[in-house]
C-alpha cells in the first residue's frame, strides 16, 4: 500500500512548488549542487546565467538517452527511403533507366541520404522537446523576481515539494548550510 504524496502549503493555502536558493558565484553553486545530490534530492534544478563546467558531474546527472534516439531514427529513416525506392523501381513502377538493371542502388543515394537527414533533424528536435518536458507555458519559479536575476549573474538552486526527501525546513537549513545567500518558499 502506498502513500500518497504529501503536499505543501503556505498560510495563505496555495501548493508549494518548492525552495529556492540564490548563490553568489559558481564554485558556492558546485558545492551545493554535491551537497544536495548526497543529501538524495532527485527533482531538483541548478540555474546559472552561464554554464558551469562539470554540474553535470556535480548533480549526478546520467548521459542522455537522445543520441541514440536520433542515431535509431536516421538510421531507420534512411531504410525506409532506400527501401520506398527500390520498391518503386523494382515493383511499383519498374522502368529501365539508362540500360541499368531494376534497383540499381546508386540512384537511390541522393535520396537515402537526405530522408536520413530530415528524419534525424526531427527526431532531435522532438525528442529534445519531450526529454525536457517542453514547452511548458508557466514555470512558478518566473513569478519570483529575485529569479529573474539568472540571465544577468545569479546562481540559484530550486528544489521541487513534489520531491520524497522534501520538507520545508530540512531543505531550508541544507541549502543555508551549502552556502546560499537567500532561501525562499516558492509558491505554485
Amino acid at each position: 500500500m502506498s502513500t500518497a504524496p504529501v503536499i505543501y502549503q503556505t498560510e495563505a493555502g496555495k501548493p508549494v512548488y518548492g525552495i529556492l536558493a540564490e548563490f553568489a558565484t559558481p564554485a558556492d553553486v558546485y558545492h551545493a549542487a554535491e551537497k544536495v545530490r548526497d543529501a538524495g534530492f532527485t527533482k531538483w534544478d541548478v540555474y546559472s546565467p552561464f554554464p558551469v563546467h562539470g554540474i553535470e558531474e556535480a548533480m549526478g546527472m546520467s548521459r542522455t538517452k537522445l543520441p541514440l534516439l536520433v542515431g535509431a531514427l536516421g538510421l531507420s529513416g534512411a531504410c525506409i527511403g532506400f527501401g520506398f525506392q527500390y520498391w518503386v523501381a523494382t515493383q511499383g513502377y519498374a522502368t529501365v533507366v539508362h540500360g541499368k538493371p531494376y534497383g540499381s542502388w546508386q540512384a537511390f543515394v541522393p535520396v537515402t541520404f537526405e530522408i536520413g537527414v530530415l528524419f534525424t533533424a526531427f527526431s532531435a528536435l522532438l525528442g529534445m522537446l519531450i526529454f525536457n518536458g517542453l514547452p511548458r507555458w508557466h514555470h512558478p519559479l518566473l513569478a519570483k523576481e529575485r529569479f529573474l536575476k539568472v540571465g544577468d549573474d545569479k546562481f540559484f538552486i530550486g528544489i521541487e515539494a513534489a520531491d520524497g526527501k522534501f520538507d520545508p525546513k530540512g531543505v531550508r537549513d541544507l541549502l543555508l548550510a551549502a552556502g546560499a545567500t537567500s532561501v525562499e518558499l516558492v509558491e505554485d
